[in-house]
């Protein structure tokens, strides 16, 4: 088996050739053709340098303490999914841009099901439902219907790119 330095560098060599948008040149009904299949953990950690591990409901509190997490989504963090029985291992995506207070986009991985399973979705709206709006509650988009989905996904918030500071004078 390949070293895990080894198999992320594989993963940013695919991913540097990545590219598109929701329905753009790249996408085959919403997601990647030709990037082999990937799971949400790998290619988040890929494309954040986040360094935690486990499944992706985990993620939460292994950032506990290491990076900032908070409710409101910033480009490059990481939307967490809380796990559920449709989504047993929870789920990660990383937000490509900020639409509105209530509308991002995210990238990721393994979203689907049937032959799109494993595959890369890129600029997928995200919609917060939560009652207080504080993205406890999203709908993701799905390609197969070229709509926001009916299911409303419980989730922890956001782990935003870069480490948190250990001492007030700014020393790591």
């Amino acid at each position: 088996m390949a070293s895990e330095g080894a198999l992320l560098a594989s993963l940013a060599v695919l991913l540097s050739g990545c590219g598109g948008t929701r329905g753009g040149s790249g996408l085959s009904s919403g997601y990647e053709s030709g990037s082999g299949f990937l799971y949400c953990v790998p290619y988040a950690r890929a494309r954040t340098g986040l360094d935690l591990r486990g499944n992706a409901w985990e993620w939460w509190e292994a950032a506990a303490g290491r990076y900032d997490r908070g409710a409101r989504p910033r480009v490059g963090s990481v939307l967490v999914f809380q796990r559920t029985s449709r989504l047993p291992d929870g789920h990660v995506s990383v937000v490509s841009r900020v639409v509105s207070a209530r509308e991002i986009r995210v990238d990721h991985a393994n979203w689907a099901t049937g032959s799109d399973r494993g595959r890369v979705a890129r600029d997928q709206a995200v919609v917060d439902v939560s009652e207080r709006g504080d993205w406890s509650r999203v709908r993701v988009w799905y390609p197969p219907i070229g709509a926001v989905g009916n299911t409303a996904y419980p989730a922890y918030g956001f782990i935003h790119a870069g480490r948190r500071w250990a001492s007030a004078d700014g020393a790591p």
